[in-house]
């Protein structure tokens, strides 16, 4: 008896032999759909990235001119 989770792939058997022909189809293929995939998300990240590096030199421009503020030292000069 089986369970609903456990059932097992039937593998067919079939008389050709794996060539190095088909290995190569195979691997091509499978390259090209990464090649594919990593293209749209490279085109996708781009924009992003450059995005979050602007608004990180804002923060730290932000963040380093108030502590500058906060930090410098007021000198007072008299004339006698």
């Amino acid at each position: 008896m089986t369970r609903d989770g456990d059932h097992a792939k039937e593998s067919t058997v079939t008389d050709r032999r794996i060539t190095p022909d088909d290995l190569e189809a195979s691997f091509r293929a499978l390259k090209d759909e990464i090649d594919g995939t990593a293209g749209e998300v490279r085109e996708r990240a781009i924009p992003v990235l450059v995005l979050a590096g602007v608004l990180a030199l804002v923060v730290a421009y932000l963040l380093g001119k108030r502590v500058g503020r906060t930090r410098s030292t007021v000198v007072e000069i008299r004339r006698i």
